[in-house]
């Protein structure tokens, strides 16, 4: 018998004691643990401790009980892997009990194609059978047993202290689904949650020897699919974005059924081909009062080396998924604490699915005295503080400030702007105060000149102020300080050039980020930090994922990051974004994408691949229809005279697009030679209004960027040994619409039947995949530098997103907060044309002109770039 105790910081013991024991020992936990709070949203198990996990989930029901986990799961408000979690905590299942470890059902059936379509039911398995009727050869051989002899809890990899044999570990993934599935009689598993989220068990990273197969294969690292692109951390994104896609949302319930519900005994388990060995079930065998020893032993023996079936649950069939319009649900993202919730838009009202389509407000929503330090959106409310403040989590109706005089820290109330405490002690423990973070509202962290990073435990009812930890690690001044309660983490930035993550609840030092080309200026999120114009994207356990230059077109225009920020919702969606606001007053956005390099690393630099369907013969000698394509940048840099050329989305509102589109067409045609293609970009660089006055200088950069500067997409290159790429989407979508240009914001709508099949994501040989930051958009209105139309630019000094990551909130040096959000229904704004030529319709989309003749789209444009209405007639008149 024992008892599992979860403490707040994410740590969890199992404590063993005989039955008497145990129950007195779990009356004086509830009696000392006055302040544990019965919470769905705080509860382990989703639900408070009186609630039913399998009441109604009828109208009725809810008014006269307690929420329960599969109402809540019912309704959207948690999401599909958190849902499991609670009923394997309320079956008793443990992560320290490896016979009732945590169980997770096998989510696909295909691990041999090189991307998944999660709209096909071919590609995942039966949720109405369990693993052992996944095949019917495999079915009817086990009709035959009546009953399956092993259960679905994973097998331990060390066996007396031993590693099992190599034949029977986990090696291969496919290998792993097929003999689950099909081949193997004696092996109907299921899987474990870190298949969901922990990418780093699929590696050996300590190179344990754990043998060869009789093959002669030598076992290393798990085998993934192609679609994991040779990428753990890819593989388990995609992972998880099949268990929370709506087919598994749609048949969960089924697989539910069989492992914690109605299926798992009685007749409906026999109907079912799911019946095990008896004494794998809950309560069907005593082994104290067993009073042979050696039944007693095997017994226990027995249960050892097979495991448990979960408790049951439901006796009732599960209630399925609720799905939203158009099979949209809601989902749920956990970015406070390790247990709380929150519900969310629907998908596609999330500002990362809209980057071309955000508006921004027109007025600032939020104004401060200094430069913005803080912005946060709480209850519905924006908060913003100046630099020098944080506020104080949970109410936010408080902050701490810092950089006085008298050296002191102050506890001040947001409303009026008083301090209610002041403590100016601080400064003999860490010298002048650079930064300050609040985890929660009993923890300060400080850091600054001293190099020492110091937590202080507030006590707001005593006023009092004490040191709970002295970090040290730093060398020298930390400049920037981050902290995560979900991962119980701080981040600390320093001018050593070197960020380190700390433990927050034991005050121990974890492990150090080096790499950085300069002084460390922010840090944030999951985790970035930033280095003058590096962007750097960690692990959570130190692996650097990702770096890239951000600095583009003129090297001598000032453009260090000041501030960092995340999307964090739906972890699993590819379309998050990192976002980084910079002292040219440009907000930019960034994600993490896979590009083809060579296999084999030349001149110590990467060449992406450029992703072409096969050409015909026709294709050869025909140049390609620019109304079938969408030129989304062109990059060049001649390597011969040095010249750095800008991106498209930097040019002048004076820039030739036809000039640009024609030169284009030849070089993909091939009607083009290098020569004059260069030429012709030349000539184009000329025209773009900050070259005019003098020629472009090459930056000198400190370390090569690990994206290729073509890759950025509206972004340019900044290193003159990037060659030219011209990227071709056949998506029709341009990259920014919040962009300064106005001649290369008209994109050509493709037609829809003419669309190639995409090849992206097929490996071709003698390449491998390569984790990369690649651009994605910039918010320009308002602040930045380069906008003519800016009467009052300045740089970003703060970034965040909202609850509903339906809006991004820009905050500068003025002391100004500007919101950009994901525009509502278009609105009918114009009609031009003639008689002779036709009409032609424009609809304003947010940002975005859309032009249509009749019902065809024949062309969009930035609604916030153009000088006025004439100039979007001028080009679509013809």
């Amino acid at each position: 018998m024992a008892l599992e105790v979860f403490s707040g910081d994410g740590r969890n013991y199992l404590l063993a004691f005989p039955r008497k024991v145990r129950n007195k020992v779990y009356q004086r936990f509830m009696a000392t643990a006055t302040g544990i709070a019965d919470s769905a949203q705080q509860s382990v198990a989703g639900q408070k401790r009186t609630a039913n996990v399998e009441q109604a989930t009828g109208l009725l029901s809810n008014l006269i009980g307690e929420t329960s986990v599969t109402q809540r799961w019912v309704r959207g408000e948690i999401s599909n892997f958190q849902y499991l979690m609670h009923l394997n905590t309320l079956a008793g299942r443990s992560y320290n009990d490896l016979m009732q470890y945590p169980v997770f059902p096998w989510i696909l059936a295909d691990y041999d194609s090189e991307e998944l379509d999660l709209t096909d039911p071919n590609t995942f398995r039966d949720f109405t059978k369990p693993m052992g009727a996944q095949s019917p050869e495999r079915l009817e051989q086990f009709k035959k047993r009546f009953k399956i002899g092993t259960v679905y809890s994973a097998f331990p990899a060390i066996t007396r202290g031993h590693f099992d044999l190599a034949d029977r570990m986990f090696h291969s993934v496919k290998e792993a689904w097929l003999s689950a599935s099909k081949h193997n009689m004696a092996d109907v598993k299921e899987l474990i949650p870190e298949f969901f989220y922990l990418p780093e068990f699929l590696l050996n990273a300590n190179q344990f020897d754990l043998g060869s197969k009789q093959s002669g294969v030598s076992l290393g690292d798990v085998v993934l699919p192609p679609w994991a692109k040779q990428d753990p951390r890819e593989f388990i994104r995609m992972h998880r974005n099949a268990l929370e896609c709506d087919f598994v949302s749609q048949n969960l319930h089924h697989w539910i059924d069989l492992v914690f519900g109605h299926k798992q005994q009685g007749q409906p388990a026999i109907e079912s081909v799911n019946v095990f060995h008896h004494l794998f079930y809950e309560g069907n065998v005593d082994i104290y009062n067993i009073e042979d020893p050696l039944k007693k032993n095997a017994t226990i023996g027995f249960i050892n080396n097979f495991g448990q079936i979960p408790k049951q649950l439901f006796k009732k069939p599960h209630p399925s998924k609720k799905m939203g319009n158009n099979n949209n649900r809601t989902s749920v993202i956990d970015t406070g604490s390790l247990v709380q919730v929150f519900t969310l838009p629907q998908p596609e009202r999330l500002f990362f699915h809209h980057l071309d389509n955000l508006r921004p407000s027109l007025q600032p929503i939020r104004e401060v005295k200094t430069p913005v330090g803080q912005i946060l959106h709480h209850d519905k409310v924006v908060l913003a503080v100046e630099q020098n403040k944080v506020l104080m989590p949970p109410s936010y109706n408080k902050y701490v400030a810092w950089g006085f005089a008298d050296h002191s820290l102050r506890v001040g109330n947001y409303d009026s702007d008083k301090a209610i405490f002041v403590c100016e002690a601080v400064v003999q423990n860490s010298g002048e105060i650079v930064a300050c973070v609040c985890p929660s509202a009993k923890l300060i962290v400080t850091a600054g000149t001293s190099s020492v990073v110091t937590i202080w435990e507030f006590e707001p009812r005593r006023k009092q102020l004490n040191i709970k930890h002295s970090l040290y690690a730093h060398t020298e001044a930390v400049t920037c300080l981050a902290a995560s309660t979900a991962y119980n983490v701080i981040v600390s930035g320093s001018r050593d050039c070197t960020a380190v993550i700390w433990d927050l609840s034991r005050g121990v030092f974890v492990r150090q980020l080096r790499g950085h080309a300069g002084p460390v200026a922010a840090v944030a999120g999951d985790i970035a930090t930033c280095a003058a114009t590096w962007l750097h994207l960690w692990s959570i356990n130190g692996d650097e994922l990702a770096s890239v230059n951000t600095c583009v077109g003129r090297a001598d225009r000032m453009q260090q990051i000041l501030c960092v920020a995340f999307s964090q919702t739906h972890e699993w969606d590819a379309s998050n974004v990192i976002m980084t606001g910079s002292t040219d007053g440009v907000t930019r956005m960034w994600s993490i994408e896979y590009v083809q390099v060579p296999a084999e690393e030349k001149d110590g630099a990467y060449q992406p691949v450029k992703e072409e369907p096969p050409k015909s013969a026709d294709s050869v000698t025909k140049p390609l229809s620019i109304h079938n394509r969408l030129v989304k940048q062109v990059n060049i840099s001649n390597d011969s005279a040095g010249s750095l050329i800008k991106s498209g989305s930097e040019s002048s509102l004076s820039e030739d697009n036809t000039t640009r589109r024609s030169s284009v067409d030849r070089q993909r045609s091939g009607e083009g030679s290098s020569k004059e293609w260069r030429s012709e970009q030349q000539d184009e660089k000329e025209t773009c209004s900050d070259t005019e006055d003098s020629p472009p200088v090459i930056a000198v950069r400190r370390r090569r960027s690990r994206v290729h500067g073509g890759f950025r997409k509206s972004e340019g290159g900044n290193s003159a040994d990037n060659e030219s790429l011209e990227v071709d989407d056949s998506t029709g979508m341009r990259t920014s619409k919040s962009d300064t240009s106005l001649t290369d914001s008209f994109v050509i709508i493709p037609d829809a039947r003419k669309r190639t099949l995409n090849s992206q994501h097929t490996l071709r040989p003698g390449f491998k995949w390569q984790r990369q930051l690649v651009f994605k958009s910039k918010l320009t209105m308002h602040t930045a530098y380069d906008r003519k139309d800016n009467t009052e630019p300045a740089s970003i000094t703060a970034l965040a997103v909202s609850k509903d990551h339906r809006t991004v909130y820009v905050g500068d040096a003025r002391g100004r907060v500007f919101s950009w959000s994901v525009c509502e229904l278009p609105v009918v704004l114009l009609i031009i044309g003639s008689k002779t030529k036709g009409r032609t319709s424009a609809l304003v989309v947010g940002s975005v002109l859309q032009f249509t003749k009749g019902n065809t789209i024949v062309g969009t444009a930035d609604r916030y770039s153009a000088r006025n209405v004439a100039d979007s007639k001028a080009k679509f008149q013809d």
